[in-house]
C-alpha cells in the first residue's frame, strides 16, 4: 500500500456513500459525530449553533460524498476542516450581524478558536499514552514523577511522553489561523 494511500476504512465509507447508503452515513456520524460538534463547539462556543454545524456536516457528506479527496488526507481530518470551515463561516455571519467590534476583532476570535479546536483535535488524536501522560500532569496537577509513578513507566518515559505531547500541542498554534485549505477542499458548504 502507498505511504499517503488513506485508511481502508476511509475509502470503503466513501464508496458506500457514494452509493447512498444511509447505513454508512449512520456509521460515520456514530464515530465522528462527538468530533464535528466538540470541535464546533470551541470554536463557536454555543452548544445550539455546535448541533446545527454538526447537521450541516453531515448533510455535506451525503450530499457531496465524491468531494472528499483521499490523496488530502483522511476522513476524519476531512470532516475536521469541513467543521473548520462552517464553524468560521458562522463566526463571520454573527460578527456582521454583530457590527461592532471589526474585522480584526473576529480575526483575532476566529484564530483563538481555531487554535483551541486544533489543540482539542490533536489531544483526541494522540496516542492514549501521550494523553494520559498529559492529563496528569496538566489536569490532575501531578509532577513528572507522580505522573511516572501512576502511569507506571520510568521518569525519563514519563518526561518524553510529556515533551512529546506538548510538541504535539505546541503545533495548534504555529499553523496559519485561517489555514489555507488543502487543495480538493477548498469548496463551499
Amino acid at each position: 500500500m502507498a505511504e499517503n494511500a488513506p485508511p481502508r476504512w476511509d475509502r470503503r465509507m466513501q464508496q458506500r456513500l457514494s452509493r447512498g447508503e444511509a447505513a454508512a452515513l449512520g456509521e460515520m456520524y456514530d464515530r465522528f459525530a462527538a468530533l464535528v460538534h466538540s470541535q464546533a463547539n470551541r470554536m463557536l462556543d454555543d452548544e445550539d449553533a455546535a448541533d446545527v454545524v454538526t447537521r450541516e456536516v453531515f448533510g455535506y457528506v451525503w450530499e457531496n460524498p465524491d468531494m472528499y479527496d483521499p490523496k488530502q488526507g483522511s476522513m476524519r481530518a476531512w470532516l475536521a476542516f469541513l467543521t473548520h470551515r462552517e464553524s468560521v463561516r458562522r463566526l463571520r455571519g454573527a460578527a456582521d450581524d454583530d457590527g461592532p467590534g471589526g474585522p480584526d476583532a473576529l480575526d483575532e476570535r476566529v484564530r483563538r478558536a481555531t487554535a483551541a479546536a486544533r489543540a482539542d483535535y490533536i489531544v483526541s488524536s494522540m496516542p492514549a499514552p501521550l494523553r494520559a501522560a498529559l492529563e496528569l500532569a496538566y489536569v490532575q496537577r501531578r509532577d513528572y514523577r507522580q505522573t511516572a509513578a501512576d502511569l507506571g513507566v520510568t521518569e525519563d518515559e514519563a518526561r518524553r511522553r510529556l515533551r512529546l505531547g506538548l510538541q504535539l500541542l505546541s503545533t495548534a498554534r504555529t499553523r496559519p489561523a485561517e489555514g489555507a485549505p488543502p487543495p480538493g477542499y477548498g469548496r463551499a458548504l
